[in-house]
């Protein structure tokens, strides 16, 4: 049973590895520094009320061997079609998040260039050879050594930061209330632990591990993993946190939305405050965290489109996974020619867009789980039935809280 278990993760890291990104690195971070551990009830709430949703995405495919997406397309074609539209309007922005922070982090730790279109291209390139040479089993293997390596980084750079720390800090914990307060809190909530969407991320990289492993993962193998990713971006959020208070909090210093900038204000205030010995593991845990997203974002949103296309023309089409990776790069490269000295902005605008469109996933899911096209035997029990109702009503008044604040 436990070689079982252990061969059945793979979905939950690769969930890990798009979740902790901007929304750990970034917001996390800024949260720590701006309000201290104020935020700390925000991170814990979004975890809880996101939870049923995400875990959707693997219960389905352990129940019926297809994705979210084919459990879409049996609630009715426009309901794909919403999808389809919502995720091609999104996509785009989100890859040119994830790489032009990753492209400030490998100028700042690499140097060679300062150019963010060189790097973007490059760390595009590397990522697309990975995905070129080993497909899923690559990416799935990959991922395990990336989240051990950020793991360990940032457990050492927290234990280095509460070391060195000699202020007293309130646990008090803080509701936004200026406009300016309450846009981040909603970008903050949007990417946290990940984007709504990323269920079906997962339930596609599911169904890939059971092609792999020739076999269906059984519903307990598929929510063990799934549980052990989730907390563990839990676990990291509370760590950045941690650390954008300990070293950040009342520091003076505001962070610049240019990538390059950002990077090295990020960088050099943990080494000013914690040592220059500390460098390698803030410069590790931070490049890790975004380069990982970058591969997992430009693998599972061509996924995506070419499961969802195929399912709308009830036929395969010419756009194929590779077609919509090319495509992608080209939609990425247009945005980061506007966006390339606004890095701040461009995160802004891809975090809040995805926690506008949260209810919409999260109902979807609702539906699907609890409605015929899921085995009784394979749906969750009234707590989480109850969970999910007052997680979808949470989504939506937060949505609305913002929409009538700015």
């Amino acid at each position: 049973m436990k070689s079982k278990l252990l061969q059945s993760f793979g979905p939950g890291l690769l969930f890990a590895g798009a979740a902790v990104g901007v929304s750990h690195l970034v917001q996390s971070t800024r949260a720590g520094a701006d309000f201290g551990f104020g935020l700390i009830w925000a991170l814990f709430l979004v975890h809880l009320f996101k939870y049923p949703f995400f875990q959707f995405g693997p219960r389905y495919v352990a129940a019926t061997g297809e994705t979210l997406l084919d459990g879409y397309r049996k609630l009715g074609k426009p309901v794909l079609a919403i999808y389809y539209v919502l995720n091609f309007a999104t996509m785009f922005t989100i890859q040119a998040a994830v790489t032009i922070v990753t492209a400030g982090l490998a100028a700042e730790l690499f140097g060679i260039t300062q150019n963010l279109v060189i790097w973007s291209t490059t760390l595009l390139i590397i990522s697309i050879l990975i995905l070129v040479i080993g497909k899923y089993k690559v990416l799935d293997n990959l991922m395990k050594y990336i989240i051990i390596i950020l793991t360990i980084s940032t457990i050492l750079a927290v234990l280095i930061a509460l070391s060195k720390t000699n202020q007293a800090f309130s646990f008090a914990q803080i509701i936004p209330t200026k406009t300016v307060e309450i846009t981040f809190l909603i970008a903050f909530l949007g990417w946290m632990p990940a984007p709504l969407d990323v269920s079906i991320w997962h339930s596609i990289w599911s169904v890939e591990k059971n092609k792999s492993n020739l076999s269906r993962t059984t519903s307990k193998e598929a929510l063990f993993d799934f549980n052990v990713g989730y907390i563990g971006t839990l676990f990291l959020g509370v760590c950045f946190v941690l650390l954008g208070a300990l070293v950040m909090y009342k520091s003076g210093e505001t962070f610049s939305d240019k990538g390059t900038v950002f990077a090295s204000q990020l960088i050099n205030l943990y080494t000013k405050n914690l040592g220059g010995f500390s460098y390698i593991f803030i410069a590790i845990a931070a490049f890790t965290t975004m380069f990982s997203t970058t591969i997992t974002t430009l693998d599972a949103s061509p996924r995506a489109m070419t499961i969802s296309t195929n399912l709308l023309f009830d036929k395969k089409t010419i756009f194929n996974y590779w077609f919509w990776i090319v495509f992608l790069l080209i939609g990425t490269f247009i945005i980061l020619q506007f966006f390339i000295g606004n890095m701040g902005v461009l995160v802004k605008v891809a975090t809040i867009l995805s926690f506008l469109t949260a209810p919409f996933y999260a109902i979807l899911n609702y539906i699907l789980i609890f409605g015929k096209h899921t085995p009784k035997e394979f749906q969750p029990g009234i707590y989480t039935k109850i969970l999910s109702f007052v997680g979808i009503i949470f989504l939506i008044g937060f949505s609305v809280w913002f929409l009538t604040s700015i």
